[in-house]
């Protein structure tokens, strides 16, 4: 396949009966939610779901996330219990993922959750994936539809510079809404840990239960390897002046070539974040600086990103 056969559609009825029926033949296609672009595929075919990590050339040991359209089918794939419907029905469709233990029965493709006994459920809100679920009539494995590690998208140009000849069709809804990949949480009987800070902050969470951190190294969801969401180019933090071969990307004060939000709003930076690395690999300076953001609520999601953009790549260690 060659970067000619990605077809680019409007998203509309007719694109969303065509993604469905590429969907219900075993192939993934790109569509958005309102995090970031998904690369959506049957989360109940092996086949399809191996053509995911194919087209991504994402590691087999990374899960993903399964997109539902409705709590009623959530639950037919995972056990929740009482705070964890609590946490579906608050913030639900929306950026949230539940990790929670796998249902046996539940008839998803093995390789969604990379050998562990778990599934990372989420109902997204955007219109346009959720036509999607329910036009294909099963539940979708939906990781960022761009090669593995890479900016995550947030326009269908993104995706197809990444995935062109990849993948045989792209939704367009226009770029999206939040600009960060969702808030995951994991279920437990003591109570929540956060496995990836996104939209939806740890202080919103801590009423459902303490919240704690991640423990250990080991992959429980996507988006916690060390390096990711990562621009080919060396990137460095907290950056408060560019040096001569250097894009910056600046915050409030910090003026930079790019801005992600002049008035310091952290819900516009976070939006605009990776259009904004999109840009700055595009520029001609081999090297990416970006200014001090804020810690707390969006700003510790904004880091996370940041900082796993800015770590050494694998092969570099």
């Amino acid at each position: 396949m060659s970067a000619q056969n990605t077809r680019v559609l409007p998203s509309g009825p007719e694109a969303i009966a065509e993604a469905a029926r590429l969907i219900r033949a075993g192939w993934p296609v790109a569509a958005p939610t309102e995090t970031v672009y998904g690369l959506a595929a049957d989360a109940t075919s092996g086949e399809a779901v191996a053509r995911i990590y194919a087209a991504k050339g994402r590691p087999s040991c990374n899960p993903l996330i399964v997109h539902v359209d409705s709590l009623e089918g959530a639950e037919h794939l995972a056990r929740f219990d009482e705070r964890a419907r609590a946490l579906a029905r608050t913030f639900w469709p929306g950026p949230l993922t539940l990790v929670l233990p796998r249902r046996e029965g539940s008839g998803l493709a093995g390789a969604v959750s990379a050998g562990l006994p778990t599934v990372a459920l989420r109902m997204p809100a955007n219109e346009t994936m959720r036509a999607l679920i329910a036009a294909a009539g099963r539940p979708l494995a939906a990781p960022s539809a761009n090669r593995s590690g890479g900016i995550s998208p947030t326009t269908a140009a993104h995706v197809r510079s990444s995935l062109g000849g990849r993948v045989p069709l792209i939704l367009d809804a226009g770029p999206t809404e939040r600009g960060l990949e969702s808030t995951i949480v994991a279920v437990e009987p003591a109570g929540l840990r956060l496995l990836r800070p996104g939209p939806i902050p740890r202080e919103r969470l801590a009423s459902f239960g303490p919240v704690a951190d991640r423990a250990g190294a080991a992959i429980e969801a996507p988006g916690m390897m060390a390096s990711h969401y990562a621009p080919s180019k060396p990137v460095r933090l907290d950056a408060v002046a560019a040096a001569d071969d250097e894009w910056l990307i600046g915050f409030g004060a910090v003026a930079g070539d790019d801005n992600l939000s002049a008035a310091g709003d952290l819900a516009e930076a976070a939006a605009g974040l990776f259009a904004a690395l999109h840009r700055a690999e595009a520029s001609a300076r081999p090297r990416i600086a970006v200014a001090p953001i804020p810690d707390g609520g969006l700003g510790t999601a904004i880091n996370d990103r940041l900082r796993r953009a800015a770590a050494p790549r694998p092969e570099a260690l």
